[in-house]
């Protein structure tokens, strides 16, 4: 179980790094 917690915080934490970057990008094409 503590394999599984640990492997989910990994996904999300590799998540929110794709957000930010797909973010910035979009402010970007804004300007």
């Amino acid at each position: 179980m503590a394999a599984k917690k640990k492997a989910k915080k990994a996904v999300k934490k590799v998540a929110k790094k794709a957000v930010k970057k797909v973010a910035k990008k979009a402010k970007k094409g804004k300007k």
